[in-house]
């Protein structure tokens, strides 16, 4: 399964944010689980390092984003992302269209957010990550 993580839940991560920092943590350590490939994007990347560098400082955020970056799959944001986010009159926020079309893009089947509202567009599974664990992450026995 591909999955898709909003800018929130690396911000929640990088910065350890809680009561959130526990299930996005989780979410993000399923890239070493074979049955999931876990995408985010450069944008969402370049989020997180501004909110890690603000709260530990730039050398910290630096060394968090590189962990990622070796961790996650990285979805393209080219020209036909923009012009899709651009065209679509149901994106109401430019940077949400912007990450929806390169989840797309990389075929990827859920986003996981804590905006869920922000993808009200999609057509693709929309889930926050305590939703997507229990749905999807949990091993049957």
């Amino acid at each position: 399964m591909r999955v898709f993580l909003d800018a929130n839940v690396l911000v929640t991560v990088l910065c350890n944010e809680y009561p959130r920092f526990a299930a996005c943590a989780r979410v993000l350590s399923l890239c070493d689980d074979p049955r999931f490939e876990v995408y985010t994007s450069p944008l969402c990347l370049a989020i997180g390092a501004h909110f890690a560098a603000k709260k530990s400082g730039e050398k910290s955020a630096k060394k968090k984003i590189a962990v990622l970056v070796d961790k996650l799959k990285i979805t393209a944001l080219d020209g036909h992302a923009t012009k899709l986010a651009v065209q679509n009159k149901k994106v109401e926020d430019f940077e949400d269209g912007l990450e929806y079309y390169s989840a797309v893009a990389s075929k990827c089947t859920c986003i996981v957010t804590y905006d869920r509202d922000d993808f009200h567009f999609a057509e693709t599974e929309v889930l926050d990550a305590e939703e997507f664990l229990l749905k999807y992450a949990v091993r049957k026995r």
